[in-house]
């Protein structure tokens, strides 16, 4: 319940965040491992001008594929203004009148993270807001981060994307409900310096409802034990670097053929990456785009071969990004 009220922020200062995608799964990782990667959603708050109408505001500016630049959704249905709203009951308190701008570059619906990014970057400015306004008027001490993944977890419904996105690197992610220490155990293992990450999209996106539909509701006995072995060989092919054992973990048993099915051209997008030098390759969280992952050097190949696969295919190589994002102060040069 929200009550405490903090008053100003941080008057002509604009607060500034830029937070990475994120791929999830990777085969069999299933629902619960992340890996921050290189597109981005840059997301500023400042406070929202005298005369404004009520409450929070959101601006978006060239979203990625989605064909609402510059458009506003009812707020009820707003993801922005949902992860405001959910930091203020978390607190307890109101923070200063916000208007955020949000610029992303992660395609939606391609399995790329985008609302968890989207999540993460209101959770941070949030926490930084109120951080702000505490100094000034005393409203209490804003949320650590351990707080915001688990109000990332609330807002999303499973703790892979939002996690890797504010945590940056490898996550997996476990809810723990009835865990006295906390709601989520989190654990970070090391990625080899010399991988590197490639990613490609269709034309066409594919929202998880759908993806979960195709999923069957029971699996045999066979697969179920398979995946943790090939979730073993994944792990240790990311610490090392290690081309047969990523090959080898990369494959997935409960989800990834069910949904490379809806998919067109998938099939083809995973055996060109190899063919063009990949280590591992798979569907990107539910789809529609892919990743593989690989030598830098290889990547901006294997991106357009990739792409080349799938109906209106676009593709990029990445970085994989290895560290948390901060909030930045800046300051207005012309609030006019």
């Amino acid at each position: 319940m929200t009550g405490i009220n903090c008053g100003q922020m941080i008057g002509l200062q604009r607060l500034h965040v830029r937070v990475p995608a994120s791929t999830s799964n990777l085969g069999p990782g299933f629902d619960f491992l992340g890996l921050a990667i290189g597109l981005f959603l840059d997301a500023s708050a400042s406070e929202a001008p005298d005369g404004s109408s009520t409450g929070h505001g959101v601006r978006y500016l060239g979203l990625a594929d989605d064909g609402c630049d510059g458009a506003a959704w009812p707020p009820e249905d707003d993801l922005v203004l949902r992860s405001l709203a959910a930091y203020e009951a978390a607190s307890g308190a109101s923070l200063p009148k916000l208007l955020l701008t949000i610029r992303s570059e992660i395609p939606v619906g391609r399995g790329f993270g985008s609302s968890g990014a989207a999540v993460a970057a209101t959770l941070l400015l949030a926490a930084s807001a109120h951080g702000a306004s505490a100094q000034q008027s005393g409203c209490g001490s804003a949320l650590p981060r351990e707080a915001l993944l688990a109000l990332a977890l609330q807002l999303e419904g499973h703790p892979d994307n939002g996690t890797a996105s504010l945590l940056g690197g490898l996550t997996l992610a476990v809810p723990t409900p009835n865990d006295a220490e906390g709601e989520m155990a989190i654990v970070q293992p090391p990625v080899h310096e010399s991988l590197a990450g490639a990613v490609a999209w269709p034309d066409a996106p594919l929202f998880t409802p759908e993806a979960r539909a195709a999923l069957p509701e029971t699996v045999a006995f066979a697969d179920a034990v398979e995946n943790p072995r090939r979730l073993a060989l994944l792990l240790e092919g990311l610490r090392t670097g290690d081309a047969r054992l990523l090959r080898l973990g990369v494959r997935d048993q409960l989800h990834e053929r069910h949904r490379r099915a809806l998919v067109h051209g998938s099939d083809a997008a995973v055996e060109a990456a190899y063919r063009a030098g990949a280590l591992a390759a798979c569907l990107s969280g539910a789809g529609s785009g892919v990743i593989a992952l690989g030598p830098a050097s290889s990547m901006e190949r294997v991106a357009s071969e990739m792409a080349a696969c799938l109906r209106g295919g676009q593709g990029r190589a990445v970085p994989l990004v290895r560290s948390a994002p901060t909030v930045e102060t800046q300051e207005i040069v012309n609030p006019n």
